[in-house]
């Protein structure tokens, strides 16, 4: 679940703590009056703030706080449903110290407030109506709970970044495994066959002979093969022993394509976070196979990257301005396959395709936190 967005299980926290408060309220023996109004509308905003446990438990912490406060001082004397469970989301989420504090300041705060208010006549009975508004062992309860379940949660993080660990290992071994396989079973003959075509179309030429169009499709082809099966391996090897490369290296990229006489701009929109790894690592390859493409075969004279962050999105746009016709078909070469599978493995969204105005974009919007 993303934090700018309040799930049904939010809802339903507050609708059951507004349940609770509504009952408490409708037990009373007589209708509100006077100052009481007050203290059922604070009341009321106690329970709705419940809805921001998740994504704000400290603010929440304060608003339930002070509505318990406001709702006793004005003679409304039902228990503080809304600032147990608040305490509870505090300590759950991890904020120990912030949910101790506050409790220690409501419990000397409530005796002087009803004091002050004229709810009680005497520091005693100020004590005593303050220990049965917040409940110290349901205090003691509530925050027992989060801290129990926080801890739970920690333990299910931890196991399940052991078993992704231990399943990338086992990619990585089998990934080098298909890279010693494909060297061993493809690199030769490639090799033979460019060799053995490139003195053939040398001998013709030397000749004064005319290069038939079946060689020099079966020569070019040939070094086609042998930079991809080059740009394989390299990839297959990555077994993460050198750092991998990611967006802090994108600067470098685009110096690269410069050098090969690409007018290449970079450029960062939204607020930049951290990404994770595998976000990370999936733009870099998208802009390099995109730069990669440019420079080969799009005849391009400028292209310009976008890295948009978004709340729960990294957004990547590669435009430039070649020669693919508005309306044409992309060739779904291995570089493009390369991106798709690498981005719908993320959970992402890739669009590739010519441009309305002539020249080509590729587009792909990665999600950065993990789905609910």
């Amino acid at each position: 679940m993303t934090r700018g967005r309040i799930g049904a299980g939010d809802w339903a926290v507050t609708a059951g703590a507004a349940a609770v408060l509504l009952v408490t309220v409708l037990s009373g023996q007589h209708l509100p009056t006077g100052t009481e109004w007050l203290g059922y509308a604070l009341l009321g905003v106690g329970g709705l703030a419940l809805v921001r446990h998740r994504r704000a438990p400290i603010a929440v912490l304060a608003v339930t706080g002070l509505t318990a406060l406001g709702q006793q001082a004005s003679g409304v004397d039902v228990p503080a449903v809304a600032y147990l469970f608040a305490v509870y989301a505090a300590m759950r989420a991890g904020h120990r110290t912030a949910a101790v504090a506050a409790t220690a300041v409501m419990l000397l705060a409530l005796p002087l407030v009803l004091l002050a208010s004229a709810q009680t006549p005497s520091l005693g009975e100020a004590f005593t109506h303050s220990r049965e508004a917040l409940q110290l062992a349901w205090l003691i309860a509530a925050g027992a709970a989060g801290e129990a379940v926080r801890q739970a949660e920690r333990r299910a993080e931890e196991a399940e970044r052991t078993r992704e660990e231990t399943a990338r290992h086992r990619a990585d071994e089998e990934r080098l495994r298909i890279a010693r396989e494909l060297h061993d079973s493809l690199t030769h003959q490639i090799s033979v066959i460019k060799v053995q075509s490139e003195v053939a179309v040398h001998l013709a030429r030397k000749r004064g002979e005319q290069v038939s169009e079946p060689l020099l499709a079966i020569q070019g082809a040939a070094r086609e093969a042998t930079r991809e099966l080059r740009a394989t391996l390299e990839a297959l090897r990555d077994d993460d022993r050198n750092p991998p490369h990611g967006l802090d290296d994108l600067p470098e990229l685009l110096e690269q394509a410069r050098s090969s006489g690409l007018n290449a701009a970079l450029a960062v929109g939204g607020r930049p976070k951290e990404v994770p790894a595998a976000v990370d690592r999936t733009a870099y390859r998208i802009v390099q196979e995109s730069l990669t493409n440019v420079v080969r075969h799009a005849a391009a004279a400028t292209v310009s990257v976008r890295i948009e962050h978004r709340g729960d999105s990294l957004v990547i746009r590669v435009d430039d301005d070649g020669e693919a016709a508005p309306g044409s078909a992309p060739v779904p070469g291995v570089g493009l396959l390369g991106m798709r599978e690498r981005v719908t493995a993320l959970g992402g969204r890739l669009r590739a395709a010519p441009r309305d105005g002539g020249g080509f974009t590729v587009r792909a919007e990665l999600p950065v936190e993990p789905a609910p």
